[in-house]
């Protein structure tokens, strides 16, 4: 046979990064689509970084008529519309905004969320957006 001991070695080493890549690829595809709860996951995003400006009286809610002290409110939206479409989270404002890809990011004049954040916000968008 021609077995050398580099070409075992060469094997043995492309299945060990196999073995350890795979599972850990595997891990984080499924931990990117566990369901998102608004109750514990979205809710406290927006009240640690959005209430302040939008809820009644704020200078956000002036603005744009958006009150986030509520799931009822978030999905009435602003007097111009909804800013969030259920499952879309390509064409839903709040993903929009928060992501930087509007002229407008938010918070307003604040630092941006954590990309942790906005993606719990994108997911939960995705996944329909339920009061849950």
């Amino acid at each position: 046979m021609n077995r050398t001991p580099a070409r075992s070695a060469l094997k043995l080493v492309i299945l060990s990064t196999v073995a350890l890549v795979v599972p850990a690829w595997l891990g984080t595809a499924t931990a990117a689509e566990e369901q998102v709860s608004y109750s514990l996951d979205v809710e406290p995003i927006l009240q640690s970084r959005c209430v302040e400006c939008h809820k009644p009286g704020g200078a956000g809610y002036e603005a744009s008529g958006l009150d986030l002290t509520s799931y009822e409110g978030l999905m009435k939206g602003t007097k111009h519309g909804p800013i969030v479409v259920a499952g879309d989270p390509l064409t839903s404002n709040l993903v929009v905004l928060v992501e930087g890809r509007a002229q407008m990011r938010m918070p307003h004049n604040q630092r941006p969320l954590l990309k942790q954040q906005t993606e719990i916000l994108r997911l939960w968008v995705k996944q329909g957006a339920a009061n849950n």
